[in-house]
């Protein structure tokens, strides 16, 4: 059976109230669900109204952002507050041999070179770093708005390790 246009003007109508293919087909009369469906797309009507399963998945996906929100702040102030602290041990640089659990074992410099060596400082519970190296270790993911706060303790560690 063919579309006419007062079938067409019908399933526009019935679409657009919400009922469902089935619904549409069983109304017009001598059609298939599946008739209705492609009519209906090929007019470009808008999609069906969201089902339970869809509706549930997306408060499913939110209390998922919101966890993971709540989880970067937690970890962002844990961290920030080691920048806060600003007396930072002196390096004791150690070779290789001398590392134990209680020792930062951040590298300086190129293993090839004469000069390379271990941070030495005492590390943190934990952690194989001390505080200052943990920050550069554990930075969080950024974000377009935290590049500028990165930038400014990029520069502020720079300015530590310097002076230590």
């Amino acid at each position: 059976m063919s579309w006419t246009e007062e079938k067409i003007a019908k399933l526009k109508e019935l679409w657009g109230k919400g009922n469902t293919a089935s619904q549409i087909a069983e109304i017009i009369g001598g059609m298939s669900r599946n008739a209705v469906i492609g009519k209906a797309h090929r007019l470009n009507l808008s999609a069906k109204i969201k089902t339970r399963t869809a509706t549930s998945n997306q408060f499913f996906e939110n209390s998922l952002e919101e966890k993971s929100k709540k989880i970067k702040r937690v970890r962002k102030s844990k961290f920030k507050s080691l920048i806060i602290e600003k007396d930072f041990e002196p390096e004791n640089p150690k070779q290789l041999e001398d590392l134990d659990e209680s020792v930062c074992k951040w590298p300086i410099g190129h293993p090839d070179e004469k000069s390379f060596y271990f941070c030495g400082r005492s590390s943190l519970k934990d952690f194989s770093y001390c505080k200052l190296h943990l920050l550069y270790a554990y930075q969080p993911k950024g974000k377009k708005e935290d590049v500028s706060e990165k930038d400014e303790n990029l520069e502020f560690i720079g300015k530590k390790i310097k002076s230590a």
